[in-house]
């Protein structure tokens, strides 16, 4: 009896096991894995780490007007990551431009349609209509690009994530994010140059009259002229600069996209006060009244949706991308028909997932006619691997396009 209480008395080997976060950090490409290609056996669906259906995307919130010094200003989370936008208008006169004086600008009496955005014609216009609403394209997109009316900044440096400390210089990541914001507001021409313009009208009169309307009378932009014949002396005085702050101030994935719906929101947000030329001292005055600022006109609503791709192969992100032929293509195919799935596209990639993608797509998508009408692709951008083909890219096309739903929809509540 003595060795058989010996041999109870013997401790409990322990468990070799590691808890879900430890194994997350130590194997974070198996982690992943497990939860995507779970086994057959188990009866588990196909789902992320993060309890999500791979084109899935987090939950999104925003809220306009949260800074009360700024023009127009908005707050989006997505998910756990949060970007705060700001939007400062300051003049800049024509004067204090150096290539003014040499630079055409386009006929006052044209105006830009609201929906005339991208350099899409109409087939049933007249060759005339088609030219001159060109012609007001290129006039708009050389005044903003050409004069730096937009101009985007893009901060990391809040404590947002463990490798951006407050007070650092701005990192790589934050410089690439600012350019392709201000890439995407040039391309998308979301912002329409009339909007920044600050005419002066001068007065049909004689020299006389002239001189005794200015001792009594401010000239307004605005103001209502008799002669039809009178738009032609309209002169540019001046431009509106869009200063647009962007700070991310919770990082876990996915900046980019965050980023550009604050700055959408901000814009929508955006209003200018009334501002003419004061013709006796020369300058800028604004109005103080509320009621008389306007907000932008902005042109169409794009949305970003950002895609990563998650290899089943841990060596996939070291080895020398080879382009499949028509066999491995095939073999691919076939494995994906038995329930092998071999590469997973992931909508809004977290910071745990981002990590782990080699291969990433960013479509940007829009809509005519405010939703009702046909879906346009403004930008498609895909680097790091050869794995999505055309096919996948039209089933991303159409995730975006729902997507757009979304937003559009998060951005009239605010």
């Amino acid at each position: 009896m003595a060795p058989a209480a010996a041999t109870a008395a013997q401790p409990t080997p322990p468990s070799l096991s590691l808890p879900p976060s430890q194994f997350a950090r130590l194997q974070p490409h198996a982690y992943l894995l497990a939860h995507l290609s779970p086994p057959a056996s188990s009866n588990q669906p196909s789902i992320r780490a993060n309890g999500r259906a791979p084109s899935q995307f987090r939950v999104t919130s925003a809220n306009t007007g949260s800074l009360t010094h700024t023009n127009g200003s908005a707050v989006v989370r997505l998910g756990d990551t949060t970007a705060v936008c700001g939007v400062r208008a300051e003049i800049l006169h024509t004067e204090d431009i150096a290539s003014w004086s040499v630079s055409r600008p386009p006929p006052a009496s044209s105006s830009t349609p609201a929906n005339k955005r991208r350099k899409l014609t109409d087939p049933t216009a007249k060759p005339s209509e088609k030219s001159d609403d060109n012609d007001q394209e290129d006039a708009d997109e050389s005044h903003i690009q050409d004069f730096n009316l937009l101009v985007p900044n893009l901060s990391l440096s809040t404590g947002c994530a463990p490798g951006f400390i407050p007070g650092a210089p701005p990192s790589a990541l934050a410089q690439s994010l600012s350019h392709q914001i201000l890439s995407l507001l040039h391309s998308t021409r979301l912002v329409r140059a009339e909007d920044l313009r600050i005419w002066y009208q001068p007065p049909n009169l004689g020299p006389e009259e002239l001189e005794r309307h200015n001792e009594s009378e401010q000239m307004d932009v605005d103001a209502p002229q008799g002669e039809a014949g009178a738009e032609k002396n309209r002169e540019i005085k001046a431009f509106w600069v869009l200063y647009i702050d962007v700070m991310i101030v919770s990082l876990a994935g996915n900046p980019f996209d965050a980023a550009w719906a604050a700055v959408l929101a901000a814009l929508r947000d955006t209003k200018l006060p009334r501002a003419w030329w004061d013709v006796d001292n020369e300058m800028v005055v604004c109005s103080d009244a509320v009621s008389e600022a306007r907000k932008l006109s902005l042109q169409g609503l794009p949305v970003s949706s950002s895609f990563g791709v998650f290899e089943a192969d841990a060596a996939s992100g070291w080895r020398a991308e080879v382009i499949p032929d028509a066999e491995e293509e095939r073999a691919l195919d076939d494995s994906s028909r038995k329930g092998n799935q071999r590469r997973w596209i992931l909508a809004d990639p977290d910071g745990y997932e981002e990590g782990l993608s080699q291969e990433r797509v960013c479509v940007v998508v829009d809509k005519e006619q405010g939703g009702k009408g046909k879906t346009v692709m403004v930008k498609l951008e895909k680097n790091g691997g050869w794995a999505v083909d055309a096919k996948e890219l039209k089933a991303l096309v159409d995730i975006s396009a729902q997507r757009w739903e979304d937003i559009k929809q998060i951005l009239e509540q605010c």
